[in-house]
């Protein structure tokens, strides 16, 4: 057996109600099927809207109960002969009953969800029963009154099913029915006394869904006006195309972020059973349209791209929030009592604030309601009053594959950023199937467009990269490339070639793509390398879209970089010497990129994998202005500090934090804190300030000694020599109850490094592991900054920044 549901616009008028009548006589010749019918067009709007004018002229309520009943007489003329007497009297007594109704609500001038709920349900009422009508002139068919099926409870205009009753009820309906095709109305259901009840607006799918889990169908065919799920909205995306094959989460995701297409709670009742629903158009019924199951065929990692408008973004924050149960319990229950619905959350890791997505007609509602709530605490200045901010828009990217793709979140974020379109919250579900962000409202038609060209509308592009350094960054770096480049090459349209790969000593070509499962024989047998001869057969291999990768940590590589970018060779670093060498060079190695459209991107030279770099290039490049940060970026001294106390020793602490692979080479150059000011450093000057390495305060907590060391075996050494300054160091915070931190600090044009004790109210206090912290406080985040957290160290991380940074040009 199977269910088809048709919509509105399927059963707008005659003509139309003739093709559904094709499709359902052509699907039932071999099995029993059910139909679902919405409202004939745009009737449950007209209905409605007669109620509400009943309560002021009651003429105008009649005038347009008049046009609704004509359409519906028009149909029965039309499509109608063999009971058309019957029909006219069933119809016309119908329409007795609502006009009283309409007399009611003007007597009493009450508008009740109840009547309300009765109001509404006449629209199916009435065209299941003349469209039952008119397929009896062409097949076996019958009616049934939904109301009499499905049971909810007393939610009179979203009520929520009773599905013990309601599926005993349809089991047992479709036992005793013969009949080959059953016409359904949707929407519509009754509570255990018997008063009408609906499924909220849109529920016309939902009753299809939950027909079809009660008997089991083979599947559930939804019949609207477009081919199915599409990439985006295509009234606003006109190269947007439908989805053949489509997960279940996939599909809740899409329709719960407006793909209008679908009922969200549709999914839940086929999911339960593992029953397929397809997405068809009755007016192209020979397209295949898009099939939701389980078990799709992969296609695109991003599936689809949607969008909710009216959006307002409500925050709570303050210090008082900090290490205190309960706030976002009562925040939430709160509006879940006023029955404010909640589309978009987001918090801060350090508890400092909570950002919910409402619809903007309940942002006055929730705000007014929860100042009052936390009344007491704002008035002690614990918090601040609710913030509510208005004209907002959701945007979500969705795709269950796109917890396998690396770099995804940069490329969307990126794309938004070279548009101008300001990000002002994001968030990603722990499913990981979507990244949501909160954009302007004006901005989102361009949005919606800016990703769907980025995620869709690629070409096969080939990148052919010479990568120097194969060392622990390296080795992943090209681990993840062979891992990954059937995946580019058939999702992303990305044909990644690596041609050459160097060591100090060695160097190995082939244009043709090396091969990554034996690079390292084929190195080992390669020929004499120096900087100077790979650079040369670089040039001599003359290949589109080259890229040179440098995942070395030395600064005769990076002094190569000019030489590269000069010949229109892109320039993809983790070796961070050359953007914190003096600043003529710095500004010297951008020019030249942009005057030789080389791109050249170091996203891994601050917070590793994290897009931080990137970040914040679309805030300057969008007219945004940084006036202050403060950070965390050394992954391998947050490593050290979060494992290092009077159970410890400085020195194991340190070598187990190189052991993993979060320190350079020479751990020294992350202890001393060159590498954080470093890091600072580029931070400053890619927000547009002009500054030298000499100019940043570095507040080392090494001893002399330590620092005078110059080779590893004696660094060490010294640590274990001066066991007891690292211990006292950690006994001096431990006394004031707060955690230690190599903190990085960056105020209108002057900057520092060191370590900071950090008291437990603080952002910084719960970084755990390696990971990393930057807040950006800008004219457009002065007072509540823009932040980015995770893993800051780490071979795999790095490399994987890399890889970012390579698809991102492979992606221009």
């Amino acid at each position: 057996m199977k269910v088809l549901k048709f919509g509105g616009s399927s059963v707008a008028n005659t003509e139309n109600i003739k093709k559904v009548l094709a499709i359902v006589k052509e699907a039932s010749k071999n099995q029993k099927v059910a139909v679902v019918v919405s409202a004939f067009g745009k009737t449950t709007n007209n209905l409605l809207a007669a109620a509400e004018e009943a309560l002021e002229d009651i003429t105008t309520s009649k005038d347009i109960l008049a046009k609704i009943k004509e359409l519906h007489f028009t149909v029965i003329d039309d499509l109608v002969i063999k009971n058309k007497k019957e029909v006219s009297e069933e119809i016309t007594y119908l329409f007795e009953r609502l006009q009283a109704i309409y007399e009611g609500i003007f007597l009493l001038q009450e508008l009740s969800d109840k009547t309300l709920a009765k109001v509404s349900s006449f629209g199916e009422r009435l065209s299941s029963f003349v469209i039952a009508n008119a397929a009896k002139e062409l097949m076996d068919a019958t009616h049934k009154e939904s109301r009499d099926l499905i049971i909810t409870n007393d939610n009179f205009l979203n009520g929520q099913v009773n599905f013990d009753v309601t599926n005993k009820n349809i089991v047992s309906f479709f036992e005793e029915n013969k009949h080959q095709v059953t016409l359904l109305g949707g929407f519509i259901s009754s509570n255990i006394a018997g008063e009408t009840t609906t499924l909220g607006r849109g529920g016309s799918d939902f009753s299809a869904s939950i027909y079809a889990a009660a008997v089991d169908a083979d599947e559930l065919l939804i019949y609207t006006d477009v081919s199915g799920m599409f990439t985006a909205n295509p009234r606003v995306v006109k190269q947007a195309f439908p989805i053949s094959e489509i997960s279940y989460e996939e599909a809740m995701e899409l329709s719960h972020f407006g793909a209008k297409v679908l009922y969200p709670p549709t999914i839940q009742p086929s999911l339960r059973k593992n029953i397929p629903i397809r997405i068809k158009n009755t007016f192209e019924p020979e397209n295949f349209g898009t099939l939701i199951s389980n078990d799709p065929n992969n296609g695109n990692e991003v599936k689809g791209i949607s969008h909710i408008e009216d959006i307002s973004l409500i925050t709570l924050e303050g210090g008082g929030m900090i290490g205190i149960p309960g706030f976002s319990k009562r925040l939430f229950e709160t509006l879940s009592v006023a029955k404010i619905n909640v589309v978009f959350i987001t918090q801060a890791s350090s508890e400092h604030s909570i950002c919910v997505g409402v619809f903007e007609n309940d942002a006055a509602k929730a705000k007014e309601l929860l100042d009052d709530v936390f009344s007491i605490e704002i008035d002690k200045k614990k918090i601040k009053p609710v913030i509510v901010e208005n004209d907002l828009a959701i945007i979500a990217v969705v795709g269950e594959s796109m917890k396998n793709y690396q770099g995804l979140s940069g490329q969307m974020f990126a794309a938004l950023g070279r548009n101008n379109v300001n990000v002002r919250a994001i968030a990603q579900g722990s499913s990981e199937k979507n990244i949501s962000a909160v954009i302007n409202k004006y901005d989102a038609d361009k949005a919606l467009n800016t990703l769907h060209e980025q995620f869709f509308e690629e070409k096969t592009k080939q990148l052919n990269l010479f990568v120097t350094g194969v060392g622990n960054v390296g080795e992943r770096f090209l681990a993840q490339i062979n891992q990954q480049k059937e995946f580019l090459k058939e999702n992303l349209k990305l044909n990644i070639k690596v041609v050459g790969i160097a060591n100090s000593r060695k160097m190995h070509f082939d244009t043709n793509g090396i091969d990554l499962e034996n690079w390292k024989e084929s190195l080992e047998n390669g020929e004499p390398a120096t900087l100077e001869s790979f650079h040369i057969k670089v040039k001599e291999s003359n290949l589109i879209n080259s890229v040179f990768v440098d995942n070395t940590a030395n600064q005769a590589v990076s002094e190569v970089y000019e030489s590269y970018l000069r010949e229109s060779i892109s320039v993809v670093t983790c070796n961070k010497i050359a953007c914190a060498s003096n600043f003529d060079n710095y500004k010297t190695l951008k020019e030249v990129s942009r005057k030789y459209n080389a791109s050249f991107l170091f996203e891994t030279n601050v917070g590793a994998g994290l897009p931080i770099i990137d970040t914040l290039k679309n805030l300057i490049s969008s007219g945004d202005r940084v006036h202050k940060i403060q950070a965390v970026l050394s992954g391998s001294l947050n490593f050290v500090f979060n494992n290092f106390d009077e159970n410890s020793t400085f020195h194991d602490v340190v070598a187990a934090a190189q052991k993993e692979g979060y320190t350079e080479p020479d751990p020294k150059i992350d202890l001393s804190g060159v590498d954080v000011a470093r890091k600072i450093l580029i931070l400053a000057r890619e927000s547009g300030y002009k500054m030298e390495l000499e100019d940043i305060a570095n507040n080392s907590f090494l001893t002399e000694e330590s620092l005078k060391t110059d080779n590893n075996d004696d660094f060490y050494a010294s640590l274990t020599k001066n066991e007891a300054h690292f211990q006292q160091i950690f006994k001096e915070a431990n006394d004031k109850n707060c955690r230690l931190k190599y903190v990085a600090e960056f105020i209108d044009g002057k900057a520092n490094v060191g370590l900071q004790h950090i008291p437990s109210d603080h952002p910084f206090y719960n970084l755990e592991g390696s990971d990393n912290i930057v807040l950006f406080f800008t004219d457009r985040y002065p007072e509540n900054p823009l932040l980015i957290k995770g893993a800051g160290a780490g071979a795999d991380v790095t490399a994987s920044g890399i890889f970012a940074d390579v698809i991102r040009i492979g992606n221009q």
